[in-house]
This record gives structure tokens, sequence and C-alpha cells, in this order.
């Protein structure tokens, strides 16, 4: 291997915190999680002296109202002067770590971390118990991030959400079908793949010393409804849905080499970023050709495989975002690695633990601990990790490649957001629509144990999509039992159909 190059981004520290206090009172709040991961990322990369030295603090943004986190963090800490980036919901959440990984190959900067906390479980126990909890609130005249990475993008259709059409959990369980009828599965088939998957995710958290939730659970208990389990959107329960009633934080430190060895820091622990590539290209679900694959994924993969010097053949591991079984799926289909290698190193967000806006940041930390130790992984001198993310409902895709062997071309992004626009182009809708159409998604809502409505996306003949429902009982027991992608149903008016083509 050739020298290393002094501005080789390197990641010398992961860090994890997170409380399991029934009293909400004595649990931190969110910055003071991440204050936490951050010492403990100095405490894992060998040196405490390094928190003085921070040039930059970047923050996924919570279910919290902080005027400026970073700023927060680093007078804790004791880098006061350190950047402050704030980066909001909507933006990919590997797209900081990106970020700091190209300020240190260009020379811009030696030292930064990542972070991400969030303290809903700590709410949760305050509306439980009812003794109120409160975050520290910045005063008016607290300055902005220097960096505040926003997103307008739009989360659903308009007539998506007229329909009432907003939770992630039905968005996600409608590509789920589209999944299972690219795979040419049965309903019940399907059902059992899915809950035989995340009983392995659940075996996998238990091995994963952050997991939030540490027991291995089996497929029947994850496939079928019960009292604990309730049936949310079909063939989803409560247990293969992600868990965001955490108090979890994360902390993710890069340094450049030189900055590294200048510390005298431990360069057998270091884990290499080789490449990330990703599509910020939005098109909302109703309005994508194929529900189940999607261009941003697969251009993302080529890329950054390409930019790392690897194939899939020399993937060790992944951990691909899991915010419901559809995601993990998808990524799998597009990026050929459904028999390659471990989908996850974490367990998944429905048992390592799913906090709002910082679940690929877990992902990352847990795959720098892998990678260290080949834990699980085959005898092999070079270990390499996947990492993916998506924002929104699957509007926006990306995926970083780490090593514990340097990339020899030194490390690699690209922004594939163009490419996949020419590609990537959005349905016309038509809300009006009367008259035969074909089904190419669809769930069933539950409200408790019963089923409430069903959801179809329909194609038209003339190209265009449609969204219909449904409140009749009889067609909702049909929709649980019998696969309803590709049939071909009556549109007859107000956003009903009926079976009669």
């Amino acid at each position: 291997m050739k020298e290393l190059a002094p501005n080789t981004p390197v990641i010398v520290g992961v860090g994890f915190y997170q409380e399991h206090i029934e009293n909400p009172l004595e649990s931190l709040e969110p910055y003071q999680l991440m204050v936490n991961a951050v010492r403990n990322a100095a405490e894992d990369a060998g040196s405490t002296a390094l928190l003085e030295q921070i040039e930059s603090i970047s923050v996924e943004q919570g279910m919290w109202a902080y005027r400026n986190p970073g700023k927060l963090i680093a007078d804790t800490l004791g880098c006061p002067q350190a950047k402050s980036i704030l980066a909001d919901l909507g933006v990919l959440q590997l797209m900081p770590l990106s970020d700091l990984c190209r300020a240190i190959v260009a020379g811009e900067q030696h030292i930064g971390v990542v972070t991400g906390g969030e303290a809903k479980y700590r709410e949760l126990r305050s509306k439980i118990t009812q003794q109120p909890v409160a975050n520290t609130v910045q005063p008016e005249d607290t300055p902005p991030p220097h960096v505040h990475h926003k997103s307008s993008d739009p989360f659903a259709t308009d007539l998506e959400a007229k329909s009432g059409l907003f939770m992630p959990v039905e968005l996600f369980s409608i590509i789920e079908s589209a999944l299972r009828y690219h795979q040419g599965l049965g309903v019940e088939e399907h059902r059992d793949k899915i809950a035989q998957l995340y009983s392995g995710f659940s075996d996998i958290a238990v091995r994963n010393p952050h997991a939030w939730r540490q027991e291995s659970v089996s497929a029947e208990e994850i496939r079928n409804p019960t009292d604990k389990n309730s049936m949310l959107a079909f063939p989803y329960t409560k247990r293969h849905n992600t868990q965001w009633n955490v108090n979890q934080s994360v902390a993710i430190i890069v340094c450049s080499a030189a900055k590294a060895m200048q510390l005298g820091l431990d360069s057998t622990n270091w884990i290499y970023p080789l490449s990330a590539a990703q599509s910020k290209h939005v098109v909302c679900l109703l309005q994508q050709k194929q529900l189940h694959s999607h261009t941003g994924t697969i251009l993302s993969g080529e890329r950054a495989l390409a930019l790392a010097g690897v194939t899939t053949q020399d993937i060790s591991a992944a951990d691909l975002y899991s915010c419901f079984p559809s995601s993990v799926q998808s990524f799998a289909l597009d990026l050929k690695l459904e028999d390659a290698c471990p989908l996850s190193v974490t367990g998944s967000m429905a048992f390592a633990g799913g906090p709002y806006n910082h679940g690929g940041l877990d992902g990352v930390a847990r795959m720098v601990e892998v990678l260290r130790y080949g834990e699980g992984m085959p005898t092999s001198n070079k270990r390499v990790g996947l990492v993916s993310n998506l924002s929104g409902i699957f509007g926006k895709q990306a995926v970083a490649l780490f090593s514990n062997v340097p990339n020899e071309k030194g490390y690699g992004f690209e922004d594939v957001t163009a490419a996949v626009a020419k590609i990537d182009l959005p349905l016309p809708l038509n809300g009006d629509y009367v008259g035969s159409a074909t089904i190419v998604g669809y769930t069933v809502v539950f409200n408790k144990d019963q089923p409430s409505h069903g959801i179809a996306y329909c194609d038209t003949p003339n190209g265009e999509r449609t969204l219909v429902k449904t409140h009749d009982k009889t067609i909702l027991e049909l929709m649980t039992q019998e696969e309803f992608c590709g049939r071909v149903i009556n549109v007859i008016g107000d956003g009903n159909f009926s079976l009669e083509a």
C-alpha cells in the first residue's frame, strides 16, 4: 500500500450513549445525550484532549427546537470556536459525514464530528408519569448555525394528502406490496419472509451492545398481530416498525490522517471512508414508475462502488436503512446485496432503535466497530462495509462505503442527482379518473385490530397514476388474503373502486 496522503479522512472514534431511565426528571435532554456521545467517541479514539481541537460539529435535526445545537455542544465540550452545522429533516443523514470527509480532503479542516441525539423515551415517560420536562431554550440573540442545510422537498403529492395518506407506515407498506408482487410471492409466503427477516435482525440486535431492545423475537411473534403487536398497515405489525421512543445519541469523529498522527492516535483502530454517492432527485411515491426499485439507489450504488474500487462481492457487511422492511429489501434488490452479505449490523431500527433523524449515523458507527474487529465476517485482511440511507418516502438515496484499508485512489464522492433526474421522470396524476385501472401497490390500514380502509395506487390505460380507497369490509378482507397488485379494478369516481373491471 502506498503512503497515506496527509489529507486522507479517517474515522478515529465512534461514541454511543443511551438511557433507559424510568424517571424523566433524571433523564438527560437531547443535546446532553449528544455531548456524552462525543465524549465517548473521543475516548474511543484514545484522546479526550482532541475535544478542544474540534473544528466543526454537524448535528442532525431531531424532534427538538434548539436554535443552534452545535453551539450548545461546543460550549459544553470546550471547543467554542468550532463551526456549527445543522442538517434539517429531509437532508440525507449521510450527507454531513460526506461533507466532512470532503472538507478534510480539500484541506479546509482537519478534525470534525457528526452527531445526533433524541430523547423521545424521556418525553414518553414524562407523559406517562405526568412529570413535565423541558429542553434548554437558547436566548433569542443566539447566533444561528454557521451552516444550515435545509430541505423543502415535498413529502407527498396533493392527491395523497387529500386522501389522508401521510403516515410512513402506510406508504412503506404500499412499497412492500409492490416488492411482494415483483418477487412473485404469495401473500402468506411473503408475510413469513419479512417476519423471518426481522426475527434475524432481532438476533443481531442482541449482539449489538448499543441496541435499544436486546431480545430475540420469533418470526411468529413479529408476523401475527396480538394485543401488544397490533397490525398497523398490512402486512406490517408494530414489530416491523422503527422504534423511535428512545433516548439515544451517536457521534463520529473524523480526522485527517496527518491530524490523527499528530494526536498520536492508534492507527490500528482507524476506519477509512472509501466513497459515497447520493441522489437528491425527489419523486413522490405516487408518481414513481416503479414502487419497489429506485434509480437513485442503483446509480448511487454503482458510483460508490466504482469510486471505492470494489464490487458487491467485496462487501463484508451492510447496514441498509431499516425504517421498514420494504426499505431494507428495496436497497438489497437495487444494490444486488440480497445474497451477498448480512443486511444489518445494528439489528435494524425496529430493535436497535430508530431515532427520528440519525439512524443512518448509528449504522455507520456500528459498522466502524464491526470493521475494526471483523465481527461475524469471513477472515480477510480487507473488510468493506456498506451503509445506505434514504430520505422521505424513498425520495432521496445515499450509499457510503467504509473499510479497515484505505482507498488507494483516495476518498471519492459523487452527486448523481442530475443523472437520476434524466431517467426518473414523475408520472402524471389524475385524481378525477373513472374507468378501468391496474393496481401497482396497496395496503389495508388498521385501527387497533380492525381494518379501517384500503388504499391502492393504480395505473390508468393512458399512462397516468391515480389513487383509490375503499371501506368495503369484504374487499378489505380480500386485500389481506389475495394479491391485488396487477389486478384490474373499476374506478367509479370520488376515489372509490369496485372489483368489476
